[in-house]
């Protein structure tokens, strides 16, 4: 485990050091993911008017400003790295070393985590000096989840885009099916609209439904709009698809090795 961790440490250094010579490309597909901010303004404008549901326009800012912070820290990019290294036969390279492609993979997608929250820390103090403060939580359990939150939800997010990587091994590409998987994530995660503004119904698929818990779950505890035992319970069902996700993930992944055959590149 010791070598293990040294080894990580490692590939997080390449990671950055790769991260900061794409730079300039990194910046623009950060700033692809500002969807939040169109939405805050249209559902502020709504507000205005009249509040929707327990939102008004503050509350608003606060949970479109701290989607964006989320998405900036819990996405990512395996889908496109994957299918490249399959189709181009690099992944043979990858699979000569002794550390697991997989691992390698979340190396690299975290050591962008730097280059993102240069984007998402100042988004965090405007969201602060806008609403006082009085929008987010503030009992230490709720915190806590927050945080916890934000490592479940990237990992979702990853293990997701492994899985659905995986199926390029089997198919020309797989980015096809990524673009389902993302439009409807955008709309029952609560990106696009918070989840609390939906019917009863809708709301009730949403809590046991991925979805939620790559962004709708870690803005509601971040927000403070959750009690901490109702947040506590979430968290539960978030790690759960945690561990069933890996568990495809990791299925998925084997059963598309074994059939691996590298060409190009």
């Amino acid at each position: 485990m010791r070598r293990l961790a040294r080894t990580y440490v490692t590939l997080l250094r390449v990671g950055f050091a790769a991260a900061l010579a794409y730079r300039a490309e990194m910046v623009v597909w950060m700033l692809t993911t500002t969807m939040p901010l169109v939405s805050l303004a249209l559902w502020s404008a709504v507000a205005a008017e009249a509040p929707v549901g327990r939102f008004g326009p503050s509350d608003f800012v606060a949970y479109f400003l701290a989607a964006l912070v989320v998405r900036q820290l819990t996405s990512s990019w395996l889908v496109w790295q994957m299918n490249q290294d399959i189709k181009q036969g690099s992944l043979s390279q990858r699979l000569l070393r002794p550390v697991h492609p997989l691992i390698h993979y979340s190396a690299e997608n975290l050591a962008a985590l730097p280059l993102r929250a240069a984007i998402a820390v100042p988004v965090a103090i405007v969201a602060l000096v806008t609403t006082g403060g009085g929008h987010f939580a503030r009992d230490p359990t709720v915190v806590g989840v927050a945080v916890a939150s934000l490592l479940g939800a990237w990992l979702i997010n990853f293990l997701t885009m492994a899985i659905l990587g995986s199926l390029a091994f089997f198919t020309e590409s797989s980015t096809s099916a990524f673009e389902i998987w993302f439009a409807t994530s955008m709309l029952l995660s609560g990106y696009l609209v918070p989840l609390e503004i939906f019917p009863a119904g809708v709301r009730a698929a949403t809590d046991v439904l991925p979805f939620r818990y790559t962004l709708g779950f870690p803005v509601e505890a971040i927000t403070g709009r959750t009690t901490a035992g109702h947040a506590l319970a979430q968290l539960g069902v978030q790690w759960v698809w945690v561990v069933v996700l890996g568990g495809i993930a990791i299925a998925a992944w084997r059963a598309g090795v074994r059939r691996f055959a590298a060409f190009g590149g």
